[in-house]
């Protein structure tokens, strides 16, 4: 695909802007922990040797993956406001939703298995933690950054950009205790149906919230990270 075709441009991409213009890539570099959110900026060569994969090959699924060669994806030419829309009643009201019964769940898991060795303990107040850290984080985008970007951008507009961006980079610390706790949202081949539960709702979660920073990190947040005036897509 002519997308592709230079391997040693492409392998110096970043995987947030592969991820944002390539149909496909997303679901790839999930599969193999790839980080094209928080670590979008990382170039696809660097992000490969962290994982310990093999560009080249990574290259061809990602050629495998769209093989018509189609260069935008669903988020990255659509409108402003449409993207943001699209983040409010896609990922902010379900996540916070889904957190509220994922506590309810993991509390009922530790309570009926606090003396399993596997047990993710803690769990309940890492999640709790991450719903009060992530409420006020939409209010703060649906309240202040939001609107500032309807109307064009803004002398401040950067700055509030940039604390998003650090409270993403919280949010990725907390998948990550949650992972750890979790043995990888894994449940034990004897895990009652509750655990089980908990485990799935947990990736799917992880899957959301993934996929939600990295529509602000490298589709939304570029477009008016330099804007001090109306100079973005609206």
């Amino acid at each position: 695909m002519s997308q592709l075709a230079d391997v040693a441009v492409f392998a110096g991409q970043t995987v947030g802007r592969i991820a944002a213009t390539l149909p496909g890539a997303a679901g790839i570099f999930q599969d193999h922990g790839v980080d094209f959110c928080c670590g979008g900026d990382q170039t696809l060569a660097d992000a490969a040797a962290k994982r310990a994969l093999d560009v080249d090959t990574l290259i061809s699924e990602l050629a495998a993956a769209n093989p018509a060669g189609e260069a935008t994806g669903f988020a990255d030419d659509v409108p402003s406001a449409q993207l943001i829309e699209h983040i409010k009643t896609r990922y902010h009201a379900v996540h916070l939703r889904e957190l509220t019964w994922l506590i309810r769940l993991a509390g009922k898991v530790e309570a009926a298995h606090r003396h399993s060795a596997v047990v993710p303990a803690g769990l309940v107040d890492v999640l709790a933690r991450l719903r009060a850290e992530m409420t006020l984080h939409q209010k703060r985008e649906e309240v202040v950054l939001f609107p500032m970007m309807l109307a064009g951008g803004g002398p401040m507009i950067a700055a509030a950009i940039a604390t998003m961006r650090a409270e993403h980079e919280d949010h990725g610390a907390a998948l990550s205790a949650i992972d750890r706790l979790t043995h990888g949202r894994t449940a034990p081949d004897d895990a009652c149906a509750t655990w089980r539960a908990l485990c799935t709702g947990l990736t799917k979660f992880h899957n959301d919230l993934v996929m939600h920073v990295h529509l602000e990190n490298n589709i939304l947040f570029p477009r008016f990270a330099n804007t001090s005036a109306a100079d973005a897509t609206a």
